[in-house]
Parts: structure tokens; sequence; C-alpha cells
């Protein structure tokens, strides 16, 4: 790096995910943290339910040492479409708490699966309900958690009123915000100035890019102004985690090369064009 920056970059594992919706790559996140170690990324953040093997916590922490890669975060993804947790995703959430009982400071971000903009007022209430409750187990275990909304458009968490209720609801004594950029602009607002808006709610930071053809590009690539964005992290010493989870059209045939790229475009392009 060129710059002296607070926080550190790091990448999902979503743009594996997009091939086959999960089926292609089900099993390899062993080899998706090699990648990412070779991206130049010093973090990693798995989806919880499609680890496979590495969701055995002394697995995860050989192949995580073995790349000098830091667990920055895991996804739990459900529908949670009823009023409360189901028993199943219950136990699930669970044990993805216990997981991260083994590694401290990583985030247990918690992001809904879309299944429709339907009875929209009673549904994010449960919503609200639903990740406070699980935050607050994750965080009687000394876990932080973080919101992570969506914009696909049967998200109930995409717009501009969908995101004051949710984010305005969150238990901010548990659980904070992580704005995906991609996400943000997609839902027809300016990332930049919803995350000054919810600034103190940020703990955790998605980046994506976007250009509307029909929705996300090659980071880089897109509209965002990706650079505008990680100044102002910057000059608000924001001191935690930037994830990268490129979903462009390029990551269904190519993920390893997208990350490849992603991560030379950070610290070739952006990281030294900041003041």
């Amino acid at each position: 790096m060129t710059k002296n920056i607070p926080f550190r970059f790091g990448s999902e594992v979503y743009t594996w995910f997009m091939a086959g919706n999960g089926t292609v790559h089900e099993g390899r996140l062993g080899h998706m943290i090699e990648v990412i170690a070779k991206a130049g990324f010093t973090g990693v953040q798995p989806i919880y339910p499609w680890m496979g093997p590495l969701q055995d916590a002394h697995k995860l922490a050989d192949k995580l040492k073995e790349q000098n890669i830091e667990l920055a975060a895991l996804s739990l993804p459900f529908e949670w479409n009823s009023p409360m947790e189901s028993d199943a995703e219950r136990a699930e959430a669970d044990q993805a708490i216990e997981l991260l009982t083994h590694f401290p400071n990583a985030i247990l971000c918690t992001v809904q699966i879309p299944t429709g903009r339907h009875d929209l007022k009673e549904r994010r209430k449960s919503l609200v309900n639903i990740v406070n409750g699980i935050s607050k187990r994750a965080a009687d275990k000394g876990i932080p958690c973080s919101f992570h909304p969506n914009s696909p458009e049967n998200s109930i968490i995409r717009i501009a009123e969908d995101y004051k209720v949710v984010l305005e609801g969150l238990d901010t004594s548990v659980t904070g915000w992580t704005p995906d950029v991609g996400h943000i602009i997609n839902g027809h607002m300016d990332p930049l100035e919803v995350m000054q808006k919810y600034a103190s709610l940020i703990n955790h930071v998605h980046y994506k890019d976007w250009d509307g053809e029909p929705e996300f590009a090659l980071m880089g690539d897109g509209k965002v102004n990706l650079l505008a964005i990680t100044q102002w992290l910057k000059d608000q010493n924001y001191t935690g985690w930037i994830v990268c989870e490129d979903e462009a059209e390029m990551a269904i045939e190519e993920p390893d090369q997208v990350t490849l790229h992603d991560g030379q475009w950070i610290y070739d392009k952006l990281i030294p064009a900041l003041k």
C-alpha cells in the first residue's frame, strides 16, 4: 500500500456463488481463500451455509493461517419470512455464532434473502426484531454484528423508505449496519449521502460497482464513486473492513479473474488516488 489508511480490504465469496446459485463452486472455500490472498486482500467473508468442510473452526483457522488471511466477517443469509425465526433458522444462526466464538473481532453479517415486497409494514418490523434478536445472542458472546441490506426488486430493504424503517429500528447496542454501495445505488439512492446520513451505524462496508445495465459492473467500470466514498471513510477514520462483493456478470464464468482484478484495481488505482 502507498497510503496510510485506517481500514483493510477483504473479499466476499458471493462472487463464486453467482454461478449456478452456488452449485458450481460448492465446497471450494479453501480455493477461494487462496485466490483472495493472491489478489492482495487480507480478509475473507464466507457465507455460512456454503462453507463445506471449513465450517469446522479448526480447519478454517488452519486454512486462514496458511494463506495469512483473517476472517473479516461471516454472512448469515435467511429468508426470515415469519414474525419469528423458525427453529431451523435459529439453530443454524446459533451454529454460526458458535463458530465465530473462535475468531475474535470477526463480524456476524445478517442478510435477508429477498422473497417479495408484500406485507411490507409487518415484514419489515419482523425483520428488525429477528435481526436484533440474533445480534443480541451474538453480542452476549462477544461477537460484533452488522446488518446488510440488498437491492433486488423483491427485497423489502431496497429503497430509501425501507432503509429509514429498518436502519432506524436496529438495536445499536448489539448491531451496526453494512452499507453495500452497489445495492444502495441500485435502490435509486446516492451511496455517499446514505452513508453520511447513517454514519453512526457503520461498522462494516461492502463494495461493488454498478452501471444499471441492468445492475452491477466490474469494479472500477461502473458509476459508483468509489474514490469519493473511500476518501470519506478515510477522513472519518473508519477502522473496519471494506469487503469487495463483486457481482459483475463476468463473475458467473470467471470468479477467480474478477477477484484478482478487484485486488489489483484497489491497490493500483483506488488507494494511490486517496489524499
